[in-house]
């Protein structure tokens, strides 16, 4: 069997025992990220890519006590060499925001998928996905008294339940900056347009300062 095909087989189930904000559609819009990314760029390795975007939160800690125990698992079970399992494993790595502490995309594959998956956390859909997770987590939605952190750990970035809103100013506002490639920064554009006019709203409706 085609290694992407039997690996879309294998992580769907996964995907979807997971909150709306990582589920299934969430791979698939940023493997239709990817592939728009990729279409302008040159000497892509399209496979490396698509691999890479389905597997890149199986192990995401935020569901799993595994660490990279099921990525490894899965690509174990693909027929594919031993260059093209090192070079997925690395894109992984690249991918995490990790509260500011990510790991290089230092290939231009690693670039597309970063890219891609960070403009799913922005924009209309990046906002949907905030709080479907926020909901998912119990967390408020805005905290008048929290102030967003910066310059954290890992671990700190991963510890605080912090209200949703403040994740857009200690995450999200922030990634249109780090965009990798051209189109990724174009797109990148007006999603973040997008969360400053919502955060604008957000501040008139509630008239708070938030």
């Amino acid at each position: 069997m085609n290694a992407i095909i039997l690996c879309e087989k294998l992580v769907k189930d996964i995907y979807n025992k997971f909150d709306a904000s990582h589920d299934f559609l969430h791979i698939e819009r940023v493997r239709k990220n990817a592939l728009t990314i990729a279409s302008t760029e040159i000497n892509i390795d399209l496979e490396i890519i698509e691999l890479a975007v389905l597997l890149h939160d199986v192990s995401d800690p935020k569901y799993s006590n595994e660490g990279k125990f099921m990525e490894d698992y899965i690509i174990e079970q693909l027929e594919l060499s031993d260059v093209t399992k090192d070079k997925v494993k690395k894109i992984i790595q690249s991918v995490s925001f990790n509260g500011g502490n990510e790991t290089a995309a230092d290939t231009i594959e690693a670039k597309i998928v970063r890219d891609a998956d960070r403009l799913d956390a922005i924009g209309a859909v990046g906002i949907a996905r905030t709080f479907a997770y926020g909901g998912a987590k119990g967390r408020k939605l805005y905290d008048v008294a929290e102030t967003p952190r910066d310059n954290m750990s890992i671990e700190e970035y991963r510890s605080k339940q912090t209200a949703s809103v403040t994740h857009f100013y200690e995450k999200l506002l922030k990634l249109a900056d780090g965009m990798q490639t051209r189109k990724g920064k174009e797109l990148a554009a007006e999603r973040h347009a997008f969360m400053e006019l919502f955060l604008e709203n957000l501040r008139k409706e509630t008239g708070e300062s938030i």
